[in-house]
């Protein structure tokens, strides 16, 4: 099974099309005015119309109120809406049961009891994505967890990769966690919020590279 790759906080149709040629399976967009790759409504939608039909749009929020959130949603269209921030299950079941659409919920991993905190969220979202601890920012940090946490660890939901990974370590990311679903920002930039076209690829193929092993 190929491993699916996602390229996050794209904010121009060059890198919506370098994530494409390189074989990603999703992109996301980051709609959250204090991340340095927020993107407003209007250009998300433009860069979702962008995207061709083998990239499933993820629309990042973080902490939106819930008029931001339908409004958001019906503006952009994503496949998929991942919430990174403290949005609660709860909340999240609540949402699901008003908008026929797919959910994320990112989480960020300190120890082996932030991994049972994903337990809460059954049956709340379709996906778990483990991630570095929040600093500054809820994400895109460039910090990675200790992916070691991950190897024993029982899931109870589909779950994800992210925090720190780069073309030079997603390999050995993978080797120790067996991630279905690996996600890149920071690793795949030149600078904050600008996106490599030679990096994306690198990092695709080193996936690729993996699973042909």
């Amino acid at each position: 099974m190929r491993t699916q790759i996602k390229i996050c906080g794209l904010r121009d149709e060059n890198a919506v099309d370098a994530a494409a040629k390189a074989g990603a399976s999703h992109i996301g967009l980051v709609h959250f005015e204090k991340s340095q790759r927020h993107v407003g409504l209007e250009q998300a939608a433009a860069l979702r119309m962008r995207a061709p039909a083998s990239l499933k749009v993820v629309l990042l929020l973080v902490n939106a109120e819930p008029g931001l959130t339908a409004k958001a949603i019906e503006v952009v269209k994503p496949d998929i809406v991942q919430f990174h921030g403290s949005e609660t299950a709860q909340w999240l079941r609540e949402l699901k049961s008003a908008v026929d659409i797919e959910t994320w919920k990112a989480l960020g991993v300190r120890d082996t009891a932030s991994l049972k905190n994903a337990d809460e969220y059954v049956d709340a979202t379709d996906l778990i994505l483990f991630d570095a601890p929040a600093q500054t920012l809820p994400g895109g940090t460039g910090t990675r967890f200790d992916w070691s946490l991950l190897a024993e660890h029982k899931h109870k939901l589909p779950w994800g990769l992210a925090g720190g990974l780069t073309p030079d370590n997603v390999k050995d990311a993978l080797d120790q966690t067996r991630a279905k679903l690996v996600d890149t920002s920071s690793g795949v930039e030149s600078a904050p919020g600008i996106k490599d076209v030679d990096k994306i690829a690198a990092f695709c193929q080193a996936v690729r590279d993996h699973d042909n092993r």
